[in-house]
């Protein structure tokens, strides 16, 4: 029997109007990923948008691509495991649009390379993925810190800024299936994003009663750059006869493994779901780790 596939979300997709007059801060903003994508298409919703990364051309692109269609959007270079870096991104957006409404934190790592660098894997084995035994410790503390003390940087400032204009707001923080399972052969990755979703969880608690809503995605296989180095770093750990764990038993989600084409998630499509816990319509929502993973973490 033929598959039937599903349609993935289409890159111009759009609710016009939904975010007018809103501000958006975006960490992790680069083009083609999944903070570049939700600026995007937020933008092309009415949304005013402060783009953050480290990798300075690469936003610069998302924010031509939003000016080039009529948005509007500022690019701050910022390297959230800094508390300074963090304070200062929030203060430049509201310098710009004199407010903060939403917040998406999708800046992270799945390895120890710092991300504006090139890979090279034989150069930087000391800062890739491994099993605990041989994992050194600049690849767990660069992980940690890109992961969740860049999150809770950036969470703090948020927050500040939100309760202080006392109007609410909606901050969505990118976590993964690694944060909601175990996930093999990578040890820093997987419990860095558990501790996203216990810092959303507690975030949710404290600021209910202040009108800011707090979520997490987790995703599986999304169609990203940090996605496509992975799948390199697999395949040259094998070449190298070194093995991957992980290059797991399980390596497709249940959407994924009935796709004809075996296609993962696009960063459309979870763009699409985050914008929807930024949204109004999402006003019951608070405190969940939304698994938008494909089925990933159905079985």
């Amino acid at each position: 029997m033929k598959p039937t596939d599903i349609r993935p979300t289409s890159p111009d997709a759009a609710s016009p109007g939904r975010f007018s007059g809103r501000v958006l801060l975006v960490t992790g903003a680069a083009i083609g990923s999944i903070g570049g994508c939700t600026a995007l298409r937020a933008a092309r919703e009415g949304a005013s948008v402060a783009c953050v990364d480290l990798k300075e051309a690469e936003t610069l692109a998302t924010v031509e691509a939003i000016r080039g269609a009529g948005g509007r959007a500022i690019a701050i270079t910022a390297d959230v495991t800094q508390p300074a870096a963090a304070e200062r991104m929030v203060l430049d957006t509201v310098a710009q649009y004199g407010r903060l409404d939403m917040v998406l934190n999708a800046a992270g790592v799945m390895d120890g390379n710092p991300p504006t660098r090139d890979q090279d894997f034989d150069r930087d084995a000391g800062l890739l993925p491994a099993a605990i035994h041989k994992a050194t410790d600049e690849y767990w503390h660069a992980v940690f810190a890109a992961n969740i003390h860049g999150t809770f940087n950036s969470m703090r400032a948020e927050l500040r800024q939100m309760v202080a204009q006392g109007e609410g707001g909606a901050i969505v923080n990118v976590g993964s299936i690694a944060g909601l399972t175990g996930l093999p052969g990578n040890p820093a990755y997987s419990a860095s994003k558990h501790a996203v979703i216990g810092l959303t969880r507690n975030a949710a608690i404290d600021y209910a009663k202040h009108g800011i809503r707090v979520n997490a995605v987790n995703m599986a296989q999304t169609e990203t750059p940090m996605v496509r180095r992975a799948y390199e770093f697999v395949k040259w750990a094998k070449e190298k006869g070194l093995g991957s764990g992980m290059a797991s038993g399980k390596s497709r989600s249940l959407l994924q493994a009935a796709d004809s084409e075996h296609r993962g998630s696009t960063p459309w499509e979870q763009a699409a779901i985050i914008l929807f816990l930024l949204s109004d319509d999402a006003s019951n929502l608070t405190g969940a780790a939304i698994a938008s993973d494909g089925g990933w973490t159905a079985y």
